[in-house]
């Protein structure tokens, strides 16, 4: 998914829970809708019904930070970095730092999404059968009887159990990019050992998918409910296009899994030696090659870490030039790789798009060399050729 400019809503488990602008517009949206449901549900003043609404609307999106919380909570106890969780336009995402590198992670971060929905469906189901008669929440949870009369606290638990269970039952559906394709990318890939080959399997049924969802909006359309057919339209063509990006991953990887990142790096990078000043880098390095970082080696040529030319100006704006390099290292930027990696791990480690290049290093530790992202575009060339001749 591309990376969308967002606003913070708040920090849950020290993770950052960050909204898109069109946010505000589907939320803005869904009270407008609910409000004239609850109101026709339940009877009385209007501002009732908006006041429902507005819970309702926001006790959509807690279930879906919940989700992804599932999803991001189960990363982190596997080791994999969380960037944060962005709720966009139909729902959330959560930034990993990294993939899942074998099929059980896969496995266990895409299910723990929908495990959270499903349990939130069934605190909503014994909710709803305290507050109601007999029988009565199933016709309120179901939004199709509408001649239900209900008391405002069993509408907004009816609503929010039919929300869930329809969140997890769409979730579920093995088509990429849904949790339900994750999961079945995860059982390919542990059946046939390639991840590749999973991947190309679920960005099809992902886009088959896609396609039967956006048939089913343009039949909806012809009825009375143009928003609900307008927001599946939508939807249909989001989930074809990030499943169509997973149809490009998949053979791309598949055409590039036997080379590694010491087939492409530059051996001999420019790095920038550990016992030197601040000034002295920012004349011989910065000032000379133009390069917003350089990597750091100590004499041996172990890695340490990067040092960037913004903190560099600081330091000696400060008045403290005579800094060496080693007190201003960012140790923790996710620029290393190992040199043996595939090239498939280095398309979809986070550096290479972040900071331009990533530094290779052995087992050791010892920095081996840099790769770009211009040797990474070089290196996928030709095989762009290949796929036009195949």
């Amino acid at each position: 998914m591309p990376k969308r400019t967002n606003f913070q809503l708040a920090r849950v488990f020290g993770i950052r829970i960050g909204v898109s602008a069109s946010w505000f517009v589907v939320l803005f949206l869904l009270i407008y809708y609910l409000s004239e449901y609850f109101h026709r549900l339940l009877g009385g003043s209007q501002s009732t019904a908006y006041a429902v609404a507005v819970a309702g609307a926001l006790g959509y999106f807690a279930s879906l930070i919940l989700h992804e919380l599932g999803h991001a909570l189960m990363a982190r106890r596997l080791g994999i970095p969380i960037a944060g969780i962005d709720l966009w336009f139909f729902g959330g995402l959560s930034h990993m730092r990294r993939e899942p590198e074998t099929a059980g992670e896969e496995f266990k971060v895409a299910a723990a999404g929908p495990l959270v929905t499903l349990v939130l469906f069934g605190l909503c189901l014994g909710v709803g059968t305290l507050l109601a008669s007999s029988g009565s929440f199933t016709h309120v949870a179901s939004l199709t009887n509408e001649a239900v009369i209900a008391t405002p606290a069993l509408a907004l638990v009816g609503w929010l159990g039919f929300i869930n269970a329809a969140l997890f039952i769409f979730n579920i559906v093995p088509a990429f990019p849904l949790d339900g394709g994750r999961i079945a990318r995860a059982a390919v890939w542990r059946f046939t050992g390639d991840r590749n080959r999973a991947t190309l399997a679920t960005g099809r049924s992902g886009q088959a998918f896609a396609l039967a969802l956006g048939a089913l909006g343009l039949w909806t359309l012809t009825s009375s409910d143009s928003f609900l057919a307008l927001m599946t339209l939508m939807l249909a063509f989001i989930i074809y296009q990030s499943a169509g990006a997973a149809v490009v991953q998949g053979a791309l990887g598949r055409r590039i899994q036997h080379i590694t990142v010491a087939d492409i790096m530059d051996r001999e990078p420019v790095t920038i030696s550990a016992d030197l000043t601040l000034l002295d880098a920012q004349e011989q390095f910065f000032l000379r090659y133009r390069w917003p970082w350089f990597a750091v080696v100590d004499p041996a040529r172990h890695f340490l870490g990067v040092v960037r030319q913004q903190r560099v100006e600081s330091e000696i704006a400060a008045g403290r030039p005579a800094l060496p390099v080693t007190d201003v290292l960012e140790e923790d930027m996710p620029v290393r790789i190992g040199e043996q990696m595939p090239l498939e791990s280095l398309l979809r480690a986070e550096g290479i798009a972040r900071l331009g290049a990533m530094v290779a290093v052995d087992a050791d530790g010892v920095l081996q060399g840099v790769v770009t992202l211009a040797q990474v575009r070089q290196a996928l060339r030709p095989v762009g050729r290949a796929g036009m001749v195949g």
